[in-house]
């Protein structure tokens, strides 16, 4: 049963980024039986960790306090500051990013899932039929819209300079054949876009979110090949050995946990390991 208490930007903004940064010890006081409180993106990081809630932690000993974000910003503020314990919802290129910005200590625990970013259209069914001077939606944060960037140049309808990194932006554009212009949303609005644009280039959570199926609807879509775009459960610094912790990393990448992406998501998210 779905019990889930889902946070939206401005609920945790003040207390949350107000953060009062400390040195990059955590909490080494945490009660061992108190509910771990985890914050998630609401698909399908909350899905997964209701589906532990629900069938897999009471056995492990574990009790589990699962809290919605609607963004990408206040889960790793709440978790430096303490109001949550850990968090699941990133990967590491954006991780090692918002760190640096932010002056924040979080680190990753255990890699879950990778979903895969997908171009998306409601006008086009190709994406090397997209129209000369096209409008494509991005992703605005640094490593998203770079990700963005590095799909649309895989396959072929813009050439990035050569060695572009995680901070690639249309500046760092060389060859554009079709023309095609960008606008740059955060994260959160770009599936809501698609209406209005010709292309938008979409996180797999928020495409899951807006009702489309990743491993059919994407004109193209990431591969998880080497990819480094997993997402992993991640805590503060000094807080990677809190058994509740370690429990859940178990239980995340059970072979049950792994049953249910790959039977709920049908390859839109991907287990990895």
């Amino acid at each position: 049963m779905r019990n889930t208490l889902r946070i939206t930007t401005a609920a945790l903004a003040t207390g949350a980024l107000a953060l009062g940064l400390t040195a990059c010890g955590g909490d080494s006081e945490s009660d061992p039986d108190a509910p771990l409180k985890v914050a998630a993106s609401p698909v399908p990081h909350a899905e997964i960790l209701d589906f532990v809630k629900d069938e897999l932690a009471d056995k492990a000993g574990l009790k589990l306090d699962v809290r919605e974000f609607t963004d990408y910003v206040t889960p790793n503020t709440a978790t430096e500051s303490g109001d949550v314990d850990a968090n699941y919802f990133q990967n590491q290129p954006y991780l090692d990013d918002f760190n640096k910005k932010n002056n924040t200590h979080i680190v990753p625990v255990v890699t879950v899932h990778f979903e895969p970013l997908g171009l998306y259209s409601e006008k086009e069914k190709k994406a090397d039929q997209l129209s000369k001077g096209a409008t494509i939606a991005l992703p605005n944060d640094t490593v998203n819209e770079a990700r963005a960037l590095k799909l649309l140049d895989a396959n072929g309808v813009i050439e990035l300079k050569d060695g572009v990194g995680n901070e690639a932006t249309p500046k760092d554009i060389a060859k554009n054949p079709r023309g095609v212009k960008f606008k740059e949303l955060e994260a959160a609005q770009v599936a809501r876009s698609l209406k209005d644009v010709d292309a938008a280039v979409v996180n797999g959570n928020y495409a899951i979110e807006a009702g489309l199926k990743p491993a059919e609807d994407a004109l193209v879509l990431e591969t998880d090949e080497n990819n480094p775009y997993g997402n992993f459960l991640a805590v503060k610094k000094g807080n990677e050995d809190d058994p509740r912790v370690k429990k859940l990393a178990k239980l995340l990448t059970s072979p049950e946990v792994k049953k249910f992406i790959k039977d709920k998501y049908a390859g839109s998210v991907i287990s990895v390991g």
